[in-house]
């Protein structure tokens, strides 16, 4: 197939895989839908570089891309060996003094793509593209994933106040190194370029559901592959074992 030409003014800065999952709330067995749900995230995998970003997204969905929703999130985890990612997403049993032993299920994967971050004119683009489930099912709707996406992405300013009760507090906020606190120039938010601002844990960003067709919107191609049960990457890749990280969500759109 003829790749697409880029558009002008579009710059591709990183591409890679993208891995989105869910963490069931403490102690429930079963998962029947947004309720049940602790945490909802996306790890980002580059291509060129052996680093993985567990991102956590905020109200435990994407934003929606035809309303133009924004939706908050931040690097909880960032790891260079994929042990240490699957160190983070396993089961945990831990003990308290009110309610003894307690369980916090291990992730489930809810999808798998390729992604882009593109510098677009004057801002940048988180862009994605679905390979497993191939259609969006209950689980990714209910998350909203969507088939191919492409949301306006930045980056806060840690050194500038965030609303009461939003974003993260003190030592929670990420370390930037000088050269990259430059780019903000004072500014509460700035563009995602270059895309090492998510190379530290507690860097905050901010998304925004981008309208239309992701690839032919910024000229650009994914190259998405066709993947299946057995040749899915983020078992391989992030190392997680099948019989630990429940997989009906994944393939078959599913709760679980």
């Amino acid at each position: 197939m003829a790749r697409r030409k880029q558009h002008t003014g579009t710059k591709v800065l990183e591409r890679g895989n993208i891995y989105f999952m869910y963490r069931p709330k403490v102690q429930r067995e079963t998962v029947r839908g947004l309720q049940d749900v602790q945490r909802f995230y996306f790890i980002l995998s580059p291509s060129h570089k052996k680093v993985y970003r567990l991102i956590t997204v905020g109200q435990k969905e994407m934003p929606e891309i035809e309303e133009g929703q924004r939706n908050w999130g931040f690097v909880s985890k960032v790891g260079h060996r994929a042990e240490e990612m699957e160190d983070e997403l396993h089961e945990e049993k831990y003990g308290t003094k009110t309610k003894g032993e307690r369980v916090r299920p291990a992730v489930r994967p809810a999808g798998e793509g390729v992604y882009a971050i593109v510098r677009h004119g004057d801002h940048t683009h988180l862009a994605y593209v679905l390979e497993i489930p191939k259609r969006a099912e209950r689980v990714q709707k209910d998350l909203n994933i969507e088939e191919e996406g492409s949301y306006i992405i930045s980056v806060k300013n840690p050194d500038t106040p965030a609303p009461r009760g939003a974003g993260l507090r003190g030592e929670q906020k990420a370390d930037f190194p000088e050269e990259l606190r430059k780019a903000f120039r004072g500014r509460r938010f700035a563009d995602a370029d270059p895309p090492d601002f998510l190379d530290y844990e507690g860097a905050e960003i901010m998304l925004i559901g981008a309208k239309g067709d992701a690839m032919r919107g910024l000229g650009i191609d994914l190259n998405p592959e066709v993947e299946t049960e057995a040749t899915a990457e983020i078992f391989r890749d992030l190392h997680l074992e099948r019989d630990q990280h429940p997989t009906a969500p994944l393939f078959a759109g599913k709760w679980e």
